[in-house]
């Protein structure tokens, strides 16, 4: 059973998740079926986790095969509830449409309707050639997107007005008629404007993200043999040995060394494989070496603007994915290899350390892990290691995988807001944990700032996207907390 000073902890975790559902169903029934087909996807997705506490709390054990079992069914409900709700949305869409076109074709036509506008406020789109903005305003049309105000915008211009169909179509119709007026030299956006209508943004393709300069490929060398080093001083560190003050040692320190490369390596050719399929280029990666765990991971910028939201998604999510599933795969092989007189003994305070590697570890080695040291292989180190940076990676910050994850399903908007929350908590932890310091001072500095928008900003990721996206939150979730010392009990981790 749980300790005193656990039970209310718990409780009141239960009590602020069934608050947030009852608070959501509140400001869902003014939308009627909308509003409640999307509570219950929230209700679905917190299910699996209010069940799995709640037993808890009762003192009954879910075991690893359980709580996998729920989180599949989670998300399988998850996508249906969402085809559910596109279905509904349809229908209200095409029947507001229809109310603005027969509203549209009945209006007589006024003296300061959108024509006059548009001409007058010619006079203050400078940038663009005059050829050229006329050029620009004739790819729109009643059938794609309606322009009713020219406004000067940077070195380009914004067109405000009303769509007229699906955005991803007439996104795709814009651009080809663009392309076929006026070649390479401008680029659309189609996004929202501040008061959540639709705006199209057009601005010259000398806007686009610098390619990499030769000093910054240089850097990135320099970064790159750094996190080599501190890869290997890691390694050489969980031996009890210093690599650098031993380096005749380095044959020791190899295989934990390469294997944390591997998963760094493994990480980054995830986020090249998905760019290049959605023909978006990528800097070299900046590693950032750290000693603690060999790499925080690195920075990679976008040299191209990206698509779709779609895009960012797959290209942010492929790096974790692939880095994520090598590691998990090595801490089980690890696990399964492990025997009395494994190279490694770790206390077992180890696997407390996170709750995904603790319930694992106790599916695999059972009573093994109430021994004061646990004989394990060396993959179940280098797996530990790669899950970490992996999660660091998923936190919900900036330009983090994490970040552009969030910014890809939820908008521009809620990915500030959960950066700054993220940096708060991670000034807590800080605390407590210098790892959670260094951590919240590369977002600060390095990769705070959210993503420039996407070329077609305003389509949204499918439903198996948002699941896949938020199923990579949680398990970053499970991977950084630790277990309580009452949960550990109960799980069979310790004396």
């Amino acid at each position: 059973m749980f300790t005193s000073s656990e039970t209310p902890i718990i409780g009141t975790i239960l009590l602020v998740a069934l608050g947030i559902l009852g608070w959501g169903f509140y400001r869902a029934r003014p939308f009627g079926k909308l509003g409640i087909l999307a509570w219950l996807q929230s209700v679905v997705l917190m299910a699996p986790w209010l069940l799995f506490f709640g037993l808890f709390a009762t003192g009954i054990y879910i075991n690893i095969v359980g709580i996998l079992f729920l989180v599949v069914a989670s998300a399988g409900l998850y996508i249906f509830l969402g085809r559910q709700l596109r279905s509904a949305g349809q229908d209200a869409i095409l029947r507001q449409r229809a109310t603005q076109r027969l509203a549209a074709d009945s209006s007589p036509p006024a003296e300061n309707n959108s024509q006059p506008v548009i001409a007058e406020l010619q006079i203050e789109v400078l940038p663009i050639p005059e050829e050229d903005l006329n050029a620009i305003k004739g790819i729109f049309g009643i059938d794609t997107f309606f322009a009713t105000e020219t406004i000067a915008y940077q070195e380009g211009a914004i067109f405000k007005g009303n769509i007229r169909g699906e955005p991803d179509e007439v996104y795709n119709r814009l651009t080809t008629s663009l392309k076929e007026r006026l070649g390479d030299r401008y680029r659309l956006f189609l996004t929202e404007n501040t008061d959540g209508r639709p705006v199209v943004i057009v601005l010259p393709s000398r806007n686009e993200p610098r390619s990499t300069t030769l000093p910054q490929k240089v850097f990135a060398g320099i970064l790159a043999v750094a996190t080599i080093a501190t890869s290997f001083e890691t390694a050489g560190l969980l031996q009890n040995f210093d690599l650098f003050a031993n380096p005749e040692r380095f044959t020791e320190a190899l295989p934990i060394g390469a294997g944390i490369l591997t998963i760094l390596v493994a990480h980054e050719i995830g986020h090249w494989i998905l760019a290049r399929r959605h023909q978006v280029r990528l800097s070299w990666p900046f590693f950032l070496p750290a000693v603690q765990i060999g790499s925080f991971g690195a920075i990679t910028r976008f040299e191209s603007l990206v698509p779709n939201r779609k895009a960012l998604f797959d290209i942010a999510l492929a790096g974790p994915a692939v880095g994520g599933i090598a590691s998990l795969l090595m801490l089980i092989v690890g696990l399964l290899l492990s025997h009395p007189g494994s190279l490694f003994q770790l206390p077992n305070q180890f696997f407390q350390g996170s709750i995904l590697v603790g319930s694992l570890a106790r599916v695999v080695l059972g009573s093994a892990l109430q021994s004061p040291l646990v004989n394990v292989h060396p993959l179940v180190v280098i797996g530990w290691l790669g899950l970490v940076i992996t999660a660091l990676n998923l936190m919900p910050a900036g330009q983090l995988d994490g970040g552009r994850i969030v910014q890809a399903i939820y908008g521009r908007k809620t990915a500030g807001r959960t950066t700054l929350a993220t940096l708060i908590l991670l000034g807590l932890v800080a605390l407590g944990n210098p790892l959670a310091l260094y951590w919240a001072i590369a977002i600060l500095f390095l990769q705070r700032d959210l993503e420039r928008p996407s070329l077609n900003e305003i389509s949204e990721p499918d439903d198996a996207r948002a699941a896949l996206g938020l199923l990579a939150l949680f398990l970053m979730i499970t991977i950084l907390l630790p277990l309580t010392p009452g949960l550990a009990g109960r799980l069979g981790i310790g004396s």
